[in-house]
């Protein structure tokens, strides 16, 4: 059964992303003291008195406003409205009430769906200053403060009561985290509305136009997954100390780490530049199965050896990583997009595919009858034999009769005899050499 989705929105500064930030245990949405700092749609799951429910943050409502961003901004939280189950409108209890508060509320009467109105900022409670909220005509106002956490309790019991089905913690699946990473204006937006199909999150020719990591669940081939849409990653030397951009990057690192795989886009037609190699440099060290999607592939200019160029190109800059898998689309035109989801599989499925030792053992032998480990300092390094320690990513271990031996061009090639043997295209696989007295150590 899906769970209850419930969506925070309130004109801009209320508090509305500490709030969700709140409910959530962790900090997923941006916080500034700034209007316009949420955009898009931020998903995250949460938990109360064996509930589970899925929360979403909105950028603030200011329905009068009719810039083209601030359209966008509407437009996101009338989709996030419209898909809820519950609504949470979040006012300013510090402020009062202000005519905004009843633009929002008009613009939610359009949709059947419960509200509850949470008066947030009253760091010192005082129910008088409820009294006025009445008036927006949406029940009994409920007082908190997200940022010392008081009320969060009774809002939660309010959210829950209006839940028509009950999904308990224990029906939330594990579900495969996909983050979409690259530089700004790669294209990583426009990929994840392509994948979930529908407009999820704000596209634009500006350069940064998504700022948080931005998790989307979606369902494929009858398995359940989270696109995560993140920042584009500049470099550093561009970005300013401590303004937004700088948080939003290392949201996107964050989500690599909690992906399970990652879509490195690339903007074809810039080429693969420096930065996109260093993305691709941190995906690696993260351990991270990956995808090296070249996007835009509409705008190049194509003859028959066009695709082999670029190939030759990401061989030289990519090789540290010379697992990698190269998919030449457009998320304009939809080229190839189909090929996206079935390459995710495929490289989740490497990252976790565990070889039996025997097999193993037979793949160690046969590479050093074609090639003994080199001598050293008079000494030749014996190798006993090898394992499987863990999956995402595939770790062995090698015990030998001297680790210092071990030259690291040699653990290269034992890599490769591996990775011939094996089909682990897509993900990095790590090779750990440990002497023979640290193996009968741990005997």
């Amino acid at each position: 059964m899906e769970k209850p989705l419930v969506a925070i929105v309130g004109r801009p500064n209320v508090g509305k992303s500490t709030l969700f930030n709140r409910i959530c245990g962790k900090r997923i949405s941006i916080v500034e003291d700034m209007p316009g700092v949420t955009r898009d749609r931020i998903y995250g799951d949460a938990t109360w008195c064996d509930y589970a429910f899925s929360l979403v943050d909105t950028g603030g409502l200011d329905v009068l406003n009719k810039s083209e961003f601030q359209q966008n901004i509407t437009k996101q939280a009338s989709i996030a409205v419209d898909l809820a189950d519950v609504v949470v409108m979040v006012v300013d209890g510090k402020e009062g009430l202000v005519p905004a508060d009843y633009d929002a509320v008009n613009f939610l009467r359009k949709y059947n769906v419960p509200v509850v109105l949470a008066v947030n900022k009253l760091d010192n409670y005082d129910e008088q200053k409820l009294y006025e909220f009445y008036n927006l005509g949406l029940g009994e106002p409920i007082g908190i403060s997200s940022v010392q956490g008081m009320g969060i309790g009774d809002l939660l019991d309010s959210i829950v009561s209006k839940f028509k089905n009950k999904v308990s913690v224990d029906e939330d699946k594990d579900k495969i985290k996909i983050a979409i990473v690259g530089k700004p204006n790669a294209g990583k937006s426009s990929l994840l509305n392509r994948l979930v199909g529908e407009n999820r999150v704000m596209v634009s020719d500006v350069a940064g136009t998504t700022r948080d990591a931005i998790d989307t669940p979606f369902r494929y081939n009858n398995k359940d997954f989270v696109l995560i849409d993140t920042a584009g990653i500049r470099r550093k030397r561009a970005i300013e100390p401590e303004s937004v951009e700088l948080y939003s990057i290392l949201r996107s690192f964050e989500a690599i780490k909690r992906a399970d795989v990652v879509i490195i886009v690339v903007d074809s037609s810039e080429g693969l530049s420096e930065q996109d190699v260093r993305i691709a440099g941190y995906v690696h060290e993260a351990g991270k199965p990956s995808i090296i999607l070249m996007n835009k592939w509409d705008l190049i200019e194509k003859d028959t050896h066009s695709m082999n160029e670029f190939n030759k190109k990401l061989d030289e800059d990519l090789k540290f990583m010379d697992y990698y898998i190269p998919l030449y689309t457009s998320t304009l035109t939809g080229q190839r997009l189909n090929k996206v989801m079935e390459t995710v599989e495929k490289v989740y499925y490497n990252a976790h595919n565990r070889i039996g030792t025997s097999v193993l053992n037979e793949i160690l032998q046969s590479a050093i009858l074609v090639n003994e480990p080199p001598a050293r300092s008079g000494r030749r390094c014996k190798i006993y034999y090898i394992t499987q320690a863990e999956v995402a990513p595939p770790t062995f271990v090698v015990f030998c009769n001297d680790a210092k031996l071990m030259h690291f061009s040699y653990v290269r090639y034992l890599e490769n005899c591996i990775r011939k043997s094996v089909d682990y295209s897509g993900t990095p696989i790590k090779l750990i050499i440990k002497s023979k007295a640290e193996k009968d150590g741990n005997n």
